[in-house]
């Protein structure tokens, strides 16, 4: 990396599920004051910036994901106002600021969808989203076989005006976040003006939610009737990169760099790169390294993967063990079953070993710092924490949940708010008096969390969290790491190790057995304590010379 490489390039981020980060005002629900109280935690921990999921304006049916307001703040977690002040605050801090934008879909609230409903079929109204007569003989059968990711059809048939059944509506996710048409001008417009709102405040990007589905295949067309190995059974992938270059240009009309990474629903790596180009998205989400099991062979293959669809295309990889949406690594790692798809129903409760879980996801961490590209924690990654299973039914609020009636376990597990310190729940997340005004965290915090605080991790040399913060510091501090070239040495069965610029060489060990390391002048940093100069088992070091 040189000085002259953009930020993001190499950039350590941090995502922020608002609703889990730090309660502020003790109403049980993080918001923008708490996260602006623990600002100096992301300063202190070595990232370069902070994404923030969804905190506009919503009815929260998919906590945040349903947009009512893309230009204003949702009093649950504040006002406008004190956005602005949080992004000030953060660039005072030397940390940059991405926002989630969530343009495939909206929620059923946004004063548009209700025109929608209002108007008439065939209405300009219902043009900015994707209206359908129904199959069958009285149009009770949805347009197509499309499926929702949170179950059942894509579609919902609306109620007309004159109180008759009518048309049917389309949503990928709930019913409650109609998708846009983005065949629409109005929306292109809406949206393009939506940008020049944030980038007005001074974010420095935007992750982009369902990236690759924007705009749909022409026509709609039914799954079965895609011809396999077809780009994209939705979207059209044409109108996709027309939109990303429109939005380029706007960025470009700002000073710095701007960044968007896409969260592209692809699990094809020539099709995942095909969205990654110059003058569109910079980076893109890699889930095929989140999902990989434990295991030298899998990991080298997926990262071999991942750098040659990047690097002809110029764009940086990226390293992301854990987000908002899937079972945190501790626990995957510590599974017999490693791997993680997106179906939670397989492996959600099997048994875990949490201290081999954790071993793993110390290595992993090391491992991920020292990859070439930019890396992203999900927050509780630096402390540690496992996926919370065990969560009452009357208390999970993620559709993915009730709209399978329970089949699919849902994401809360991982949205579990934050332990700050203390030996009991709250732990911190939430101020003085909140528990006394019966205002509890709004999912329950484990009570063996207390070993798990920043305050309790904090100073302890083997602490998860003092790991992180000692690899992002080396991070930022060797030139080598960060973007740029690798090269794979031989190393024995179970083993990967590599090398980065600088006289820097990685070790990872999947086996189960102590390994000799490399000859080497110093050893930077390791993710357990060495055997008698042997890489234990489940471990990563960071060697130089």
């Amino acid at each position: 990396m040189t000085d002259a490489s953009p930020w993001w390039r190499s950039a350590a981020i941090y995502q922020i599920y608002p609703r889990s980060y730090a309660d502020g005002n003790a109403d049980g629900v993080g918001d923008i004051a708490g996260i602006r109280a623990r600002l100096t935690h992301l300063r202190d921990l070595g990232v370069d910036a902070l994404w923030i999921s969804p905190w506009y304006v919503s009815p929260m049916a998919d906590a945040g994901y349903d947009v009512a307001d893309y230009r204003d703040i949702d009093p649950l977690f504040g006002t406008l106002r004190e956005a602005e002040e949080l992004i000030a605050q953060a660039h005072g801090l030397g940390l940059r600021v991405i926002v989630d934008l969530v343009p495939n879909h909206c929620s059923d609230q946004h004063p548009w969808f209700r025109a929608a409903l209002a108007a008439t079929p065939g209405s300009p109204e219902r043009a900015r989203f994707h209206f359908r007569p129904g199959r069958g003989a009285a149009g009770e059968l949805p347009p197509n076989d499309w499926p929702s990711h949170f179950g059942g059809p894509a579609w919902q048939r609306v109620t007309e005006t004159d109180g008759n059944p009518g048309e049917w509506y389309l949503h990928l996710f709930a019913p409650g976040q109609p998708d846009f048409n983005w065949d629409s001008p109005e929306v292109r417009t809406e949206f393009e003006s939506i940008l020049r709102f944030w980038f007005d405040r001074g974010v420095d990007g935007f992750r982009i939610d369902v990236a690759d589905n924007l705009v749909k295949q022409p026509g709609l067309p039914d799954l079965a009737s895609i011809a396999e190995g077809a780009p994209s059974p939705v979207s059209d992938q044409d109108g996709v990169h027309e939109v990303y270059r429109a939005w380029r240009r706007i960025a470009d009309s700002y000073p710095g760099e701007r960044i968007f990474v896409g969260e592209l629903w692809v699990s094809d790596r020539q099709r995942f790169t095909r969205y990654l180009r110059p003058d569109e998205l910079h980076t893109g989400f890699n889930f095929p390294f989140l999902q990989a099991e434990w295991s030298a062979d899998r990991m080298r293959a997926v990262i071999d993967d991942t750098l040659a669809g990047h690097t002809p295309i110029g764009a940086p990889a990226t390293w992301v063990l854990s987000n908002h949406d899937t079972t945190r690594h501790v626990t995957r790692y510590g599974r017999s079953d490693s791997g993680y798809g997106f179906d939670r129903r397989r492996l959600h409760g099997t048994p875990v070993d949490l201290p081999t879980g954790t071993r793993r996801a110390r290595a992993a961490a090391l491992l991920t710092m020292a990859l070439p590209g930019c890396v992203y924690l999900y927050q509780g990654d630096e402390l540690g924490l496992w996926e919370v299973e065990d969560i009452p039914e009357h208390l999970i609020q993620d559709p993915a949940f009730h709209g399978t009636n329970g089949a699919d376990p849902g994401r809360d597990g991982c949205r579990v708010p934050l332990p700050w310190e203390g030996d009991a729940p709250p732990f911190g997340f939430s101020g003085p008096g909140a528990l006394g005004n019966g205002k509890e965290p709004w999912l329950p915090q484990p009570a063996a969390w207390k070993e798990y605080t920043v305050a309790a991790q904090t100073g302890d040399p083997d602490s998860v969290l003092e790991l992180y913060r000692r690899a992002l510091w080396l991070r930022r501090a060797e030139p080598g790491l960060g973007d740029g070239p690798m090269r794979w040495l031989p190393a024995g069965d179970g083993v990967l190790a590599f090398t980065r610029p600088g006289g820097l060489t990685c070790v990872v060990n999947f086996s189960g057995s102590p390994v000799e390391m490399p000859g080497h002048e110093a050893v930077l940093l390791s993710s357990a304590g060495l055997d008698e100069g042997r890489l234990p088992p489940d471990s990563t070091v960071l060697l130089r010379g």
